[in-house]
Formats: C-alpha cells, sequence, structure tokens
C-alpha cells in the first residue's frame, strides 16, 4: 500500500482529497521563512576563490558550510518529494476510518520484539465476500491491463492532473508511462489488482485508481506474502463521493481473495500506526536551477556562483570499474543485494526474477550500476541504482520539469559506501538531473552528510496491514517502495 493511506484519515469524506494528493499537506522547506545563520568567514569563503584563498579548499570548510546551510533549511526545500508530507493528524486525532481496520492504534506502544504476527487471522475464501463494494450511481470498476498503452495514456493523463502537487501548487508528480509500466508489471502481476473507477455518463472516462503489486516482505526475520498498494487517486470533481474508503475496501477484497491478507505502504501523514518513521534528503545537483523553481534557495550572504562551485561533481565516476549493470551480472548483483538486505527488520525477498525486473536499466526509468573485481569472472563487489520521477514545474515561465533521481538499492563491499555514493551522484548528474533524493534508511547516514545532502521538510511514514510488530527505527528498513 505504498502512500496509500495519505488519502484516508481521520475523516473518510475528506480522503479523497488527500489521497489523490499524497503529500499535499507537505510544506515548502518548513523552514524556508526562518531567518539562516550567515556563514562563518572562512565558511563563507569555502569554495569561492574571491577571498580566504589559503582556506578555500578546506574540507572542514565545505562541511562547516554545507551543515549551516542543512540547519537552516535552505538544503532540501523539497516540494515534490514522494510520501514527504509534513505530518498531519495528531496521536490523539479520531481516525474513522483506520479504526475499522487491522493495524495498530495510534497511542498503542509495542517494543517487544517477540510480537511479530497476524492481527487478525486469514480467513478462508468462503467466509469473504464475493460480490465488489457498491459504487456510488453511475460509476463502476475496471480491470486496467497496464500493457495496453491507451489504457496507460489513461493512467497517466488521471495521475498527472490530479494526483500529488505541493500546497502552494509550484510542483507535480509526473509519473512517466514506461515508469508506471515497469513499477506495476513485476513478475506475478495481478491485473485484478490494477483497479479503476469509470464513470458511466461521460463515456467510460477514468475517474479513480488504486493498485496492488504482489511482493515477499521479510518482517524481523519471517517472510510474509504482501501486496505494496500504491497510486490512490481521486479525480478533483468527484471530492465528495467517498471513494478512497471504497477503493481501499475493494482492493483488500480483491487480494484477500487470492489469499493475501497483509499489505505495506507508505504515506506522509500519521495514522493508525507507523511501523517507522523516516526522512528524505535531498542533494542538489543543479543549485541553480532548483533555486530559480523554488526548489531550494540561496543562503544569506552566498551568491550563485559560490553555491554553484559548492555542489560540482567530478565529470566522470572516480572508480574506473564502475559501470552500467547488464543481464550478466544479475546471479552475482542479486545474491550480493539478498545479502545485504537479511541484516534489515524489513526488507524485500526478490527472487532472480524479481531482482532483474526491479533493478536492471531502463532508459528513463532506472540507472543502475555495479563494480566487478576486474577479473576474467568479473565477480560483482558493488552495486548502486537510482529511479527517474520527475515533477512538472507549474507556471514557470523558464523551466517545465524537474528532474529528480531518486536513492534505490545500494551495496558497498570494495570500498565505502560514500564513496560509491559520490559515484552515484555523477552517474545522476551526467543523465541530466536535477536533484538526487534519498531516505535516511538502510546504512544512509554513512553518506548523507558528507555528501552534502540536505534534510527534507517531512517525514515518511512507513505501515504494515494487518501485522504487528515492534516499532523500527530508519536504520532497520531494507524496502524502497515507488
Amino acid at each position: 500500500m505504498a502512500e496509500l493511506v495519505d488519502q484516508v484519515d481521520a475523516n473518510p469524506e475528506a480522503a479523497a482529497p488527500s489521497a489523490s494528493k499524497k503529500k499535499r499537506n507537505k510544506k515548502k522547506a518548513a523552514a524556508k521563512d526562518a531567518a539562516a545563520p550567515a556563514p562563518a568567514p572562512d565558511a563563507q569563503a569555502a569554495g569561492d576563490g574571491e577571498q580566504g584563498s589559503s582556506r578555500a579548499g578546506s574540507r572542514e570548510d565545505v562541511l562547516q558550510l554545507v551543515e549551516q546551510m542543512r540547519q537552516s533549511g535552505s538544503l532540501g526545500a523539497s516540494s515534490s518529494t514522494p510520501a514527504a508530507a509534513k505530518g498531519g493528524d495528531d496521536a490523539s486525532g479520531v481516525h474513522k476510518f483506520w479504526d475499522t481496520q487491522p493495524v495498530p492504534k495510534l497511542g498503542e506502544s509495542i517494543s517487544d520484539v517477540d510480537v511479530n504476527d497476524v492481527i487478525e487471522p486469514n480467513k478462508p475464501s468462503s467466509a469473504l465476500r464475493q460480490e465488489p463494494f457498491k459504487m456510488p450511481e453511475g460509476f463502476a470498476w475496471s480491470d486496467l491491463d497496464v500493457t495496453s498503452e491507451d489504457i496507460l495514456k489513461e493512467i497517466y493523463t488521471l495521475l498527472n492532473e490530479n494526483y500529488v502537487e505541493d500546497d502552494d501548487a509550484m510542483f507535480r508528480f509526473d509519473y512517466s508511462m514506461p515508469f508506471l509500466e515497469w513499477a506495476l508489471t513485476p513478475p506475478n502481476y495481478d491485473t485484478s489488482f490494477h483497479l479503476g473507477v469509470r464513470n458511466e455518463r461521460s463515456g467510460s472516462k477514468l475517474m479513480a485508481f488504486i493498485t496492488g503489486v504482489p511482493a515477499t516482505a521479510v518482517v524481523r526475520g519471517k517472510p510474509v506474502r504482501v501486496v505494496e498498494i500504491n497510486y490512490l487517486c481521486v479525480h478533483k470533481r468527484l471530492r465528495t463521493k467517498r471513494l478512497a474508503p471504497v477503493l481501499i475496501k475493494e482492493i483488500t477484497r480483491r487480494v484477500n481473495l487470492k489469499g493475501v491478507f497483509q499489505a505495506v505502504y507508505t504515506a506522509g501523514v500519521v495514522l493508525p500506526k507507523p511501523v517507522a518513521s523516516c526522512r528524505y534528503y535531498h542533494r542538489s545537483l543543479d543549485p541553480k536551477k532548483l533555486i530559480e523553481i523554488g526548489f531550494s534557495r540561496l543562503m544569506p550572504r552566498m551568491t550563485m556562483a559560490r553555491t554553484i562551485k559548492l555542489y560540482k561533481l567530478p565529470d566522470r565516476p572516480v572508480c574506473g570499474r564502475l559501470r552500467a549493470m547488464t543481464p550478466d551480472d544479475v546471479p552475482q548483483a542479486h545474491a550480493l543485494l539478498s545479502n545485504y538486505l537479511s541484516k534489515f527488520a524489513l526488507a524485500p525477498k526478490l527472487d532472480v526474477d524479481e531482482f532483474a525486473h526491479w533493478v536492471l536499466p531502463r532508459p528513463g526509468v532506472i540507472d543502475s550500476f555495479v563494480v566487478d573485481d576486474g577479473t576474467a569472472a568479473k565477480n560483482v563487489t558493488d552495486l548502486c541504482s537510482f529511479y527517474h520521477l520527475p515533477s512538472t514545474v507549474i507556471g514557470h515561465e523558464k523551466h517545465t520539469t524537474l528532474k529528480a533521481a531518486y536513492s534505490f538499492y545500494n551495496v558497498a563491499t570494495s570500498m565505502p559506501l560514500q564513496d560509491l555514493m559520490r559515484d552515484a551522484l555523477v552517474c545522476a548528474k551526467r543523465v541530466d538531473m536535477d536533484v538526487f533524493n534519498a531516505l535516511n534508511i538502510m546504512e544512509n547516514d554513512a553518506f548523507l552528510k558528507e555528501l552534502k545532502f540536505g534534510i527534507g521538510d517531512g517525514h515518511l511514514q512507513y505501515y504494515l496491514y494487518n501485522w504487528k510488530c515492534a516499532e523500527m527505527q530508519p536504520n532497520d528498513i531494507g524496502l524502497v517502495l515507488l
């Protein structure tokens, strides 16, 4: 249920507006209006040849300046990051819809690591609802074949016009059609989990959408069959029809009929009840453009030239053996990632085919790179990857698209993770990305500060449906949901 539940919080009637804009209540940099501290004289000069030349290249000065920018909010002023919405509901809030669902309550504290099991037992098919939930008059359920270009175009249009944008209506996610096909058609996908709602009175126009992708998650060492729920979107004109709760109930019914009773999802708002709360961080690749479009801002007493120099990257990766991943690398890279993910409390369990689907490079969708040991066997020692998720820049006279790369799965064994990720930044810049985003999950804290990432303005909550376990820290999470 990735990003599913931002749409359904305290009041199901108000769910659809939040849902179709899963991070709608996100602010564009919480500290954006706060006065940022002026950099110290030496830090001012870092990366700037105009003064302080003896210290201009000092690593300590650069890090000091970056830290001041992080604290002041001039880095990572993102309003277009998936699931980066600001907190949302108070712990004492009433969640009418979610209080009826098999999820832990907001005030419930779970610290016992031995608690790791279902909330409601699985049910036989005969005990489940067999008929679809009723739609409002004039609307009908529609199974969507996402391999059809015409259907995919309908989905793209619905999301592009009605999905996530920031509070100030400056950025709106722009999932490409190839991206959507990749996200929704892994091995063993189920077309009945690609669910639409059509308006029978207006030429069967697609008006709402929700998806589920079958997967296996490992939760504190226990493999669990789940679906990842995503792309819950309701057309703006239907915000009073209470469709979001019905969409969730219907996708749950369909998934249950296939013998799956658990789900995993993320949201930018706090609902009953997160298993973990994480943060997005942002690394400027084209600081000039990011400042021009309002994604980030100049520090006081910093010039554009200094800022550009501060974030300058090498023209090429430092590691000479870093190369694009190929199908021949799949068996070894799969084993490398599987071993790495086994250390985390929540992670995917991918077979070889699933790994190949998710990680092999696809133009404009995902870039993946490996390092081998240089021998004839080309043993894979390191892996890094990022996916592409642009946003439309709304109403800007110069720029129309914010090109964002998102850290996916990364494993470093022959070099420090920081060095591998520096080369990943270079690779992202070489394919014209404007910003590189990463969560503070897995071992990402090892490189975020050193590589000049700025903290984002909201949290990403991880949720498990019909599952209860002890709460986790960000570095316990080994799962990335699109």
